[in-house]
């Protein structure tokens, strides 16, 4: 199946890089690869349940999103542990340190990546109810 994609060239020519580094055979197998990567990535965030302790980490356009994010941060409070915020010019990384059930932390993350001015969000699940 053929499909067209709309990538900023900077990112795609950072993708070339990679995959050409890694030595990969071609532009179609290292998305492949990459497309795989992220719905293991959803499956596993799916898959927990109970109580679970996780990691999230963005990053995002300060000015575009702070209000929200606020917000955001006030309606998951029972699930969220503590922050810590960086600032790199007008860029933000956030990491932000969970513990409560597992749904509430899900909907944490798919709000997060939700907005235009968050760049990427990595979910690290450390223990979920499916772990002794």
């Amino acid at each position: 199946m053929r499909t067209s994609l709309a990538i900023p060239d900077e990112m795609l020519a950072e993708f070339d890089r990679t995959w050409q580094a890694e030595g990969l055979n071609s532009r179609s197998r290292a998305l492949r690869e990459a497309i795989q990567e992220y719905v293991e990535s959803h499956h596993r965030l799916e898959r927990a349940h109970g109580t679970v302790a996780a990691t999230v980490v963005f990053d995002y356009v300060h000015e575009e999103i702070i209000e929200d994010l606020h917000e955001i941060q006030h309606e998951f409070q029972s699930a969220i542990d503590t922050t810590c915020h960086v600032h790199h010019g007008e860029w933000c990384l956030e990491a932000i340190f969970c513990h409560g059930p597992a749904a509430e932390v899900r909907s944490l993350v798919y709000r997060l990546k939700d907005f235009d001015a968050v760049g990427r969000v990595s979910v690290t699940l450390l223990r979920d109810g499916q772990s002794p």
